[in-house]
């Protein structure tokens, strides 16, 4: 028999009379009841004639004890029922209903492969250089503060400074120093062809003792501590001595400096902001020398000791750089650092941690391509958003499609159901739809990982870990109940008596609900449309920009100075073909990455001081650096290599003009110290003065998220690269003409060539990728959201189908029909827009805040994005609306 709500009834309150129980036993015994009804099991007979014979001898323990054991056991075969029974209807449901099941799979599925590529993404990120032993106390010196008009922010240290650090500060335990000198020709004296490596630096002997990078051959204790000395990488060592040793054996660089292989070290992994091939012993350039403290080099690490306080020990190591450098100071600027400081200026030596370093690192120059922290929160917002959505359209469509589980609902109350059981069944339901979004989401985000890995310029992989994958299924579960918790509580609580009178037949139950999910959906969708536009936008805006100089059609020959005494042939050659307008040696280029020559300098005939000294750019060009970049010469005249004087003249360029105050070039002459260009450090008691000579328009050598600076350009020497101007469309032919003439001049070795404009986007392509990233998660969020009114209107119109047939037979036109059913969403979008363009203004105008020169945001953007999601919504509720407008209403009606 099945037990009835009499039966139970007289049950229960018979236990709480008699007393016969325990309560807790009491307790137990109503829900092994509860279970019974819920599964109706005939066997409530069994549990009945047992509970009948146990009033009849109540005080018999045994008798007790054998009805408890029988009903634990009902109890246990009929949870497997009901676990059985749950997974029955739950795939019923799921199939019955394929479309609104489709929907919601393809919408978590979509959220679920997004979310998992920016979770991979995000991780590799933050994931950067924690493999280092002891890497919490690793630190790198970072160099802020202001002198005169300039504000300073620079990764790197003067040259003594690591030294002095390990033997004048307990708390350090080691330094090591790093210092670039371009790209290197490489090979074996063996070997006839170079090959040019770019991953190369100068560095300390206590570089493997600092970090935690595996030494394969060779020993930590001596491996760079001579000078023409190399450790290389095993890709390099596999490169150039495959199948044997290279310890002991020669690498020629450049052709002519030959330097021993000294030790071989594991290639460094990818999540390391330090990523270099070749390490050559600093020991070999006379810059490791220099003993000035106001000069700024080197990038210096250091590790502490344990236990040692960062705060503390950052104040000592301020105070230990002020005495360093005072007398420096006095010499050079004519003040002490009170004196210094008291007149606005400062110099901070700044503790950067070393985990921290990829992410907050934001600097003209770096050692490393960094990461932003930035973009890190925003993909994870964005990635929590994605989920919210598809969560959204899961709450959604079960709220909206509770009229027709109502009856369902009550039906079951009303044969005994307790409301416990109802969450769990419609859990399950959300657990299973987000079991199998999350498999088709990790196949989704397999197959679209390659994609993204270009787009974002990694190599990310799924981890291997079966971790991973617990965590996965753990995820499911999560997203399955966070969608489902809202749905399964809300239909639960139904009360059969109205259900089963149809008093929820209209399915509105959650409509002020559903409206505010709508209106989350909009807003976010919203401002994704806006920052996409507006990073867009920022992006053509610099693209676009006068730079002060002309970047398109700039061809730069790397590497002329391997030339040797031919360069000023090679390039006569050059400037010979048709093809050329003109060409210019010059190791500097106004893009970040190149050459860069900071320097103090002063007006001549007066004392230096902290009041009139000027911090100057200079870069050394030659006759026809101005032609060639075609800037613009506004005073005086350009160099001519034909006067001799022209040796000693500059060309300002018109903020350098503002800084030293003058209005023209008139005998204005310049002074600074005497440098010396090999061990990089200042000559007392020497001065070398400058004449102004022309004056050129300010152009931007510098990301637009800084001023532009003061510079001056002196007629110089420097090979580093070749810069050509083409005066034809046809790249390829006037290539391979340069690399002909090349190829007669370079005796063999490698033709490397870049254009300028492929160097100025690759200033930008943080924030290029930003904005491709960007656009396509915004796409995806869109597509999740329209997938979810996109149902929400088909399950509508469903509802309304009888009212559409009566309006239709009555007289209303499709049209009428279609804003009736539209003007809905219509409001939602709109009050969503109103919400959303506010927050948009303020998070723009924060990431453009980082930009000097940037774009100002006006109402097109705005009014562009407003109108694509009302676009959107009306596409996407508009066919479910015509669609449900131009059917037959006798269909619709013939039951009636």
């Amino acid at each position: 028999m099945i037990l009835s709500d009499e039966h139970i009834n007289y049950i229960i309150k018979d236990i709480a009379y008699r007393g016969i129980v325990d309560d807790d036993l009491g307790d137990e015994l109503v829900d092994h009841i509860c279970t019974l009804v819920e599964a109706k099991m005939e066997d409530g007979q069994r549990f009945i004639e047992a509970y009948d014979e146990t009033i009849k001898d109540f005080g018999n323990d045994n008798k007790l004890n054998e009805l408890q054991k029988q009903t634990i056991e009902l109890s246990n075969n009929n949870t497997k029922i009901m676990i059985r029974n749950y997974f029955k209807i739950a795939f019923r449901n799921l199939v019955k209903h394929k479309f609104y099941s489709a929907i919601n799979i393809a919408g978590l599925a979509a959220g679920v492969a997004c979310s998992l590529l920016i979770y991979l993404f995000v991780a590799n990120e933050m994931n950067f250089d924690k493999f280092h032993e002891d890497g919490d106390r690793i630190y790198r010196i970072v160099r802020t503060g202001k002198f005169s008009d300039n504000e300073f922010r620079y990764p790197v240290a003067p040259a003594p400074f690591a030294n002095a650090l390990v033997n004048e500060i307990p708390e350090i335990e080691t330094a090591v120093r790093f210092r670039f000198n371009g790209t290197w020709l490489v090979k074996t004296p063996q070997m006839n062809e170079s090959f040019k490596e770019s991953q190369v630096i100068y560095t300390d002997s206590t570089f493997f003792d600092l970090f935690s990078f595996p030494l394969i051959e060779g020993n930590s204790k001596n491996v760079l501590n001579r000078p023409n000395t190399v450790a290389i990488s095993r890709s390099i060592a596999e490169k150039y001595f495959k199948g044997v040793s290279p310890i002991g054996k020669s690498l020629l660089l450049d052709g002519e400096y030959n330097y021993e292989v000294t030790g071989v070290f594991e290639d460094m992994p990818a999540n390391s902001h330090l990523q270099f091939n070749i390490l050559m012993s600093l020991a070999s350039t006379p810059e490791a020398q220099n003993e000035q403290w106001l000069s700024n080099n080197f990038f210096t690490y250091f590790k502490t000791k344990e236990g040692v306080n960062k705060e503390a020990l950052q104040k000592k190591i301020q105070l230990f750089y002020e005495n360093k450098a005072e007398p420096e100071l006095i010499q050079y600027v004519g003040s002490t650092i009170e004196e210094f400081k008291a007149n606005g200026n400062s110099v901070n030596m700044v503790l950067q941690p070393m985990e921290d370093i990829y992410l907050t690192s934001d600097f003209i120059f770096d050692i490393g391509t960094m990461g932003n922290e930035d973009s890190v929160l925003l993909f994870l917002v964005i990635a929590v958003f994605i989920i919210g959505l598809a969560c959204i359209n899961f709450m959604n469509l079960s709220t909206a499609r509770s009229a027709n589980r109502s009856k369902e609902v009550g039906i079951r109350k009303a044969l005994g159901s307790v409301r416990s059981h109802l969450i769990r069944q419609f859990l399950l339901e959300s657990i299973i739809i987000s079991i199998i979004s999350i498999i088709i989401g990790c196949l989704a985000a397999a197959v679209m990982l390659p994609l993204f890995n270009h787009l974002a310029d990694k190599s990310l992989t799924f981890p291997g870990t079966p971790l991973f994958y617990l965590a996965l299924l753990g995820f499911a579960l999560f997203i399955g109940v966070i969608a489902g918790t809202y749905p399964a509580f809300f239909l639960s609580s139904f009360r059969p008596i109205n259900t089963l009178k149809g008093k929820l037949s209209s399915g509105a139950g959650g409509s002020a609900i559903r409206s505010g999910l709508v209106i989350f959906q909009f807003l976010i969708s919203i401002i994704l449309i806006i920052g996409t536009l507006a990073i867009q936008k920022q992006l053509d805006f610099i693209q676009n920009k006068k730079l002060g100089f002309n970047k398109n059609q700039l061809v730069m020959v790397n590497d002329p100075y391997m030339l040797g005494d031919k360069r000023d042939s090679f390039k006569e050659e050059i400037e010979k073909l048709s093809s050329v307008a003109s060409c210019s040696y010059s190791g500097f280029i106004p893009v970040n990455g190149y050459n860069r020559n900071d320097n103090t300098y002063w007006e001549k005939g007066v004392s230096p001081s902290q009041d009139n000294t000027i911090s100057l750019q200079m870069w050394q060009v030659d006759e026809d650096y101005v032609q060639t970049f075609e800037m613009e010469l506004i005073e005086g005249r350009n160099f001519d290599n034909t006067i001799a004087s022209d040796s000693v003249g500059l060309i300002f360029n018109e903020e350098a003009m503002r800084r030293f105050g003058y209005e023209n070039i008139d005998d204005k002459w310049i002074q600074t110290y005497a440098f010396d260009q090999t061990t990089r450090s200042v000559i007392n008691e020497e001065f070398e003065n400058y004449k102004i000579i022309g004056v050129v328009k300010n152009f931007h050598f510098e990301s637009m998220k800084e001023n532009i600076g003061p510079v001056a350009m002196r007629m110089g020497r420097s090979t580093g690269l070749l810069s050509v101007r083409l005066n034809t469309e046809d790249y390829q032919s006037a290539l391979q003409l340069i690399e002909s003439k090349w190829n007669e001049f370079a005796n063999g070795l490698p033709f490397n060539y870049t254009f300028l404009d492929d160097q100025f986007d690759n200033m930008y392509k943080s924030e290029t990728k930003l904005g491709e990233l960007f656009a396509i998660f915004s796409g995806l969020a869109i597509f999740i959201g329209c997938l979810g009114l996109f149902a929400l209107a088909a399950f509508m119109a469903e509802q309304r189908i009888k009212e559409i047939g009566i309006r239709k037979v009555l007289g209303a036109s499709v049209k009428e029909i279609v804003l009736m059913l539209s003007k809905q969403f219509t409001k939602l979008v709109l009050f969503a827009f109103v919400i959303a363009a506010p927050i948009s203004w303020w998070a723009i105008n924060t990431w453009l805040d980082s930009y000097v020169y940037r774009i100002t945001l006006g109402f097109e953007i705005f009014l562009i994005a407003g109108f694509s999601a009302f676009l959107v919504a009306w596409i996407t509720v508009g066919y479910q609306s015509i669609k449900a407008a131009v059917s037959n209403p006798v269909d619709s009606l013939k039951s009636e």
